[in-house]
């Protein structure tokens, strides 16, 4: 039976949230603190983990780091109040897997943790990149797809593993818009979640491969549609 872990110092929100995950056969247990949280997944061993961002003591983002420090292919579902992008971007960085926004509709969360669990399943069994060449390319960019390596003028590129799973498909289709549904579904496997995650992992990948994330000349915005790559031109990429 799947196992999901439940950290809200709000004992309301717990319960309910636990009375829905236990109809939908799921075993599940709780913690009110940071310290609580990672003490019980370790001797529990969740295949799950709702983190709520605001706990006292150690805050979700410093328990979502220790859990992932010990388990890096542990699913975490962020939940939290606080919905601006800067938080989601960090809860993304140090590892989540997807983020609710606080006031949510428990069964919304019971469709995003099957979604998440059914994900994480899929990538144990089957690498996502292994349908992809060894090595992709596009003028100064190399992406290493067996050995998980991505470079930019040889320089390697810090990427999250989201990050690195996107360039790799964007490179493999150049040319191809997709929407942000496209990239949930065929990039990360994801059948339920929230579109702005995609877009913070745009906005974020960017950052790191543009040379102006400001005036993205690669991977672009389709306007009513969602992001394509574009190749650099032959003539571009003699001169990088």
């Amino acid at each position: 039976m799947t196992r999901v872990l439940i950290v809200d110092d709000d004992p309301t929100v717990a319960e309910v949230v636990m009375s829905y995950l236990e109809r939908a056969g799921m075993q599940v247990a709780s913690a009110a603190d940071g310290l609580a949280a990672i003490a019980a997944a370790a001797e529990w061993q969740p295949d799950l983990v709702l983190l709520d961002l605001m706990l006292p003591g150690i805050d979700g983002l410093e328990v979502c780091r220790r859990l992932r420090a010990e388990r890096p292919d542990l699913p975490v579902i962020m939940l939290t109040a606080r919905g601006a992008e800067e938080d989601r971007v960090l809860g993304l960085e140090v590892g989540a897997d997807d983020y609710v926004t606080k006031p949510f509709s428990p069964r919304e969360l019971v469709l995003r943790a099957q979604s998440v669990l059914r994900r994480a399943q899929a990538e144990y069994a089957n690498n996502s990149n292994r349908a992809f060449p060894a090595q992709l390319s596009d003028g100064d960019i190399e992406v290493d797809t067996v050995g998980h390596r991505a470079t930019k003028r040889d320089e390697e590129l810090n990427l999250t593993t989201r990050e690195f799973d996107l360039l790799a498909f964007l490179l493999a289709h150049p040319g191809r818009a997709f929407s942000r549904d496209d990239l949930m579904r065929d990039v990360w496997e994801w059948e339920y979640g929230d579109k702005s995650t995609v877009t913070v992992h745009v906005r974020r990948l960017r950052e790191k491969i543009e040379d102006d994330a400001s005036q993205p000349t690669r991977l672009v915005t389709v306007w009513g549609v969602g992001y394509r790559w574009d190749p650099v031109s032959a003539e571009v990429a003699s001169h990088q």
